[in-house]
């Protein structure tokens, strides 16, 4: 997993800044990164729209997207990245969506996960996940994935 106080840090030396929409994780990704003291430089704020109507509501998402693709695909996570980039007003955006289980979601394995990133100049990615376990252990893979995600990202530009 990656080092947060490392990756906060390196935002804070950048003056760049951070949010997040949620929905698998339910706010455990902005949990995890308000551990750090001083994140409060770069943590501009975070989305937990746990329901796909305030995916839409709250994040942006198009509600046609959604309502062909359904929650759980690679193109609504970009998407809500991009929105929480927006909405709060932040270099980056990070997003997590997918099926934590036990069982599947309209007819999405437990452990499909997306876990996506939209920042400057147009930087736009989306990483699929495919994780075995309980729901606490998709949640933790989803919430290390994004920070990698991140970290990659701020340490390559």
């Amino acid at each position: 997993m990656i080092d947060v106080r490392e990756l906060v840090g390196t935002l804070v030396e950048r003056r760049q800044t951070v949010a997040a929409a949620e929905s698998l994780t339910g706010g455990l990704l902005t949990a995890t990164m308000v551990t750090v003291p001083g994140v409060s430089r770069v943590l501009r704020g975070g989305l937990v729209v746990y329901a796909t109507d305030l995916k839409h509501s709250l994040a942006g998402v198009d509600a046609a997207l959604l309502a062909e693709r359904g929650p759980v695909d690679p193109d609504v996570a970009l998407a809500l990245a991009r929105g929480a980039r927006e909405r709060c007003g932040a270099d980056w955006g990070l997003s997590t969506t997918g099926v934590a289980g036990p069982g599947p979601q309209d007819g999405v394995p437990a452990g499909t996960v997306y876990v996506a990133l939209a920042g400057p100049d147009g930087h736009a990615e989306v990483r699929e996940l495919h994780v075995d376990g309980e729901r606490q252990h998709v949640r933790e893979a989803a919430v290390a994935a994004a920070l990698s995600l991140l970290h990659a990202a701020v340490t390559d530009s």
